[in-house]
């Protein structure tokens, strides 16, 4: 079965850090690419890194510069480092494959 379950979620003040992490099951996770994406209540889910099989690495503009991807093939692992936190990037994170989607975690950012 092919599964995401992501982790790490919570409350943060603004400036804070927080990661969030994705365990990948049921499929050969060092063969695909790998995004991180957020959502919003009403509005479309955003995109906010991707790390492609080899490691190569893409951001959202606005989170350039304060968020990391990273991946650990051996451990079937997905993450995120996000620093420099502001009340915008408040959101459901999620990772994907495209094959499936995990269930989400919340990250809120609010003093």
């Amino acid at each position: 079965q092919v599964q995401l379950v992501e982790s790490g979620g919570g409350f943060v003040q603004p400036g804070g850090s927080l990661r969030v992490s994705c365990l990948a099951s049921g499929f050969t996770f060092s063969s695909y690419a790998m995004y991180w994406y957020r959502q919003v209540p009403g509005k479309e889910r955003e995109l906010v890194a991707k790390i492609n099989s080899n490691g190569f690495t893409n951001y959202a503009d606005s989170v350039k510069g304060r968020f990391t991807i990273s991946r650990d093939n051996a451990k079937n692992t997905l993450a995120l480092q996000m620093n420099s936190l502001k009340p915008e990037d408040t959101a459901v994170y999620f990772c994907t494959n495209f094959i499936v989607w995990g269930q989400g975690t919340q990250v809120t950012v609010s003093s």
